[in-house]
């Protein structure tokens, strides 16, 4: 039996999800680094999120235009790159109200089969080890499609990540370069489609 295999030709569009709604949070200027450092195939937009009011069940029938206009924006994304510090040994509380809108009402979740890296940035020696795990946890529960290695801690040094969104440690450019071509990787491999008969 001859099986056909229908790729998704690239470039992908990718959603950037930025975990701090900080200006000058350093997971925002890590996300511009990634984007800097990531193969040509790769597309970026921002995700935005920070107007969506707090979600309550009550309004499943009557989903506020905000959370509406959300999830399209996930909808219309090949692939989501999550950039989060760690809030006490969790995800900002903000990150998490975004996730659950793009998981409601019951049967419409847009993060279903959605191909996903997770990645972030701390002044401290753990980056934020602890909060990806929690926002995994939360993705797989979701049926999220999550690339799972390399993880990636990073370790936010003052000056290594300058105005104009450059690497200044070789060491860590080469790491930050490796995850992206490995979440290219990750993409095509996910929107690669096997029909079923």
């Amino acid at each position: 039996m001859q099986i056909d295999i229908v790729e998704h030709e690239p470039p992908y569009r990718v959603g950037i999800i930025i975990g701090s709604l900080s200006r000058e949070s350093i997971n925002r200027r890590l996300a511009q680094a990634l984007q800097r450092l990531a193969p040509r195939e790769l597309e970026f937009f921002e995700i935005t999120y920070a107007d969506l009011p707090l979600y309550n069940r009550d309004r499943d029938g009557d989903y506020p235009q905000v959370a509406i206009d959300f999830k399209a924006a996930v909808a219309s994304a090949d692939a989501v790159l999550f950039v989060t510090p760690e809030y006490n040994r969790s995800i900002p509380g903000p990150l998490k109200n975004a996730i659950d809108w793009g998981s409601r009402p019951y049967g419409d979740n847009a993060w279903e089969d959605k191909p996903t890296g997770v990645i972030g940035g701390s002044p401290g020696k753990i980056g934020t080890a602890v909060g990806q795990q929690t926002l995994r946890s939360t993705l797989s529960y979701l049926n999220a499609r999550q690339m799972t290695s390399p993880e990636a801690y990073v370790q936010v040094t003052p000056g290594l990540i300058d105005d104009d969104a450059r690497v200044t440690d070789a060491d860590t450019e080469e790491f930050l370069r490796g995850f992206m071509r490995k979440f290219l990787e990750y993409t095509a491999r996910v929107l690669t489609v096997i029909p079923q008969e």
